[in-house]
């Protein structure tokens, strides 16, 4: 199994990019003409949020009994998680569980920040009940042991066709996912401020009794 170690952002630049929504990261990616927003992966409860660096595992799937259990060593991934990360696996978008209850009751325990999937969890209803965020391509009570093989810790993935490297920072809310590229989150905290006091002048101005347009117009928002 492939290991190697995340350079984690600086602890003030994710506190900054935590105070935003994924629809005001989407539109800073939009202006600077960088991908990042995943599509067709959700939370899987109401109230689900997550930001923090990503921590990386890469996952391949065969029929039933191909891989051993000891293949999918989840608590090993779990041990290797720091406080405050986000794990992301790449399972392909393959609708088998790679995670569960107990799991996510170890990892709760562990105030890892929340799990990001390209693949299936299940378990739900108690992962509502720790309140512990995951977001997934499908819920599905399939187990993963004897099914899914953990090929790579903490090297490049992508979810959804999207690169997530060990310690870019991913965030997550009830519109989805967006993956800030390390080397440029403090430039894109910037502009999401910017776009998030634009916003709330254009809300001041609707309050005044401004129509949006004339809000916007004044705003400077076009």
């Amino acid at each position: 199994m492939i290991k190697g170690m995340i350079e984690r952002p600086p602890a003030a630049i994710v506190a900054r990019l935590k105070r935003f929504s994924t629809g005001t990261i989407s539109n800073v990616f939009d202006k600077l003409g960088l991908p990042g927003v995943v599509r067709g992966i959700k939370a899987v409860g109401p109230g689900m949020r997550f930001c923090g660096p990503a921590f990386t595992v890469m996952e391949v799937t065969g029929e039933y009994g191909r891989y051993g259990p000891e293949e999918l060593p989840l608590g090993e991934m779990i041990d290797a998680a720091r406080r405050g990360d986000v794990i992301a696996v790449d399972n392909g978008g393959q609708p088998v569980s790679t995670w569960g209850g107990v799991a996510s009751f170890a990892a709760a325990r562990k105030r890892i920040g929340g799990l990001l999937v390209d693949g299936g969890v299940r378990d739900v209803d108690q992962v509502a009940k720790l309140r512990f965020p995951i977001f997934a391509r499908h819920v599905v009570p399939i187990t993963g042991k004897g099914r899914i093989k953990i090929v790579s810790i903490n090297q490049p993935v992508r979810i959804d066709g999207v690169l997530v490297r060990p310690g870019d920072i991913l965030l997550g809310d009830g519109s989805g996912v967006v993956v800030v590229p390390v080397e440029r989150a403090a430039e894109i905290a910037t502009l999401a401020a910017a776009q998030d006091a634009a916003d709330a002048r254009i809300m001041r101005g609707v309050r005044r009794g401004l129509s949006f347009a004339q809000a916007s117009r004044q705003a400077g928002v076009r």
